[in-house]
């Protein structure tokens, strides 16, 4: 069986293959390590083999990871990337570096009151529902000027750029359009505001190179690194 170092070898090859393929620098492109469900002697394992990005979906497993890796807390950078219900956000704002899954004003609000100032600001990513589906979290494109004119002035917070999970689609053509329309959509928002997003957390293990060409700089992945995730 491959180990969790092994595959972060061959991932980093499909990173900077793509790269590559879309003359870009590989540097360009941070991989975020998709932990969740996964124990904390997995994280180790892969933070042994270079690691220090890990991203969480469920915000108590998440806290409790952390926890389990204290000793670790300087080398590592906690991501939130599930949803993240409003009662939830006081122990998200103490323990983790970034959210990504913010989508409304009332959760930014509550995350820029709750960060302590003793840390640095809590790096934030808007989620946009860029495929439109009903079952999908995220702000609608049209009304993200808003939200992110918004974000941008709350203190204890660095609005940092977007987030999505497009529909699945078949074909590189067909998944490169979501993140085409993601990243447009960022730089289109940052000339209407005079902002400076600079982050696309964009791609996963299926459709990674499609977000690469078209200008992901956060991908997240999980199941290409520690397989199969394990059932509830």
């Amino acid at each position: 069986m491959a180990t969790i170092a092994a595959n972060l070898y061959q991932l980093h090859h499909r990173i900077d293959a793509a790269c590559t393929a879309a003359s870009r620098p590989v540097q360009s492109v941070t991989l975020l390590v998709v932990s969740k469900t996964f124990p904390g002697d997995a994280v180790r394992e892969a933070h042994a083999a270079g690691e220090h990005r890990f991203g969480e979906n469920y915000v108590q497993e998440g806290l409790d990871k952390i926890a389990e890796l204290a000793d670790l807390r300087s080398s590592l950078e906690w991501h939130l990337i599930g949803p993240l219900q409003s009662n939830k956000s006081r122990g998200v704002a103490e323990a983790f570096d970034w959210v990504h899954s913010v989508d409304r004003l009332k959760l930014a609000q509550r995350l820029s009151e709750q960060r302590p100032a003793s840390l640095p600001p809590m790096q934030v990513c808007l989620q946009v529902n860029i495929s439109g589906e009903a079952s999908k979290s995220g702000v609608v494109p049209a009304d993200l000027p808003e939200l992110a004119r918004a974000v941008a002035s709350l203190p204890r917070l660095q609005l940092r750029g977007l987030m999505a999970i497009p529909a699945p689609a078949e074909g590189e053509q067909a998944q490169r359009l979501p993140h085409r329309a993601l990243a447009e959509l960022m730089a289109r928002t940052n000339r209407q505001l005079g902002l400076s997003m600079d982050t696309l957390s964009m791609g996963m293990s299926a459709d990674m190179e499609a977000a690469i060409l078209e200008g992901a700089t956060m991908v997240r992945v999980g199941s290409a690194i520690f397989g199969s995730r394990p059932r509830p």
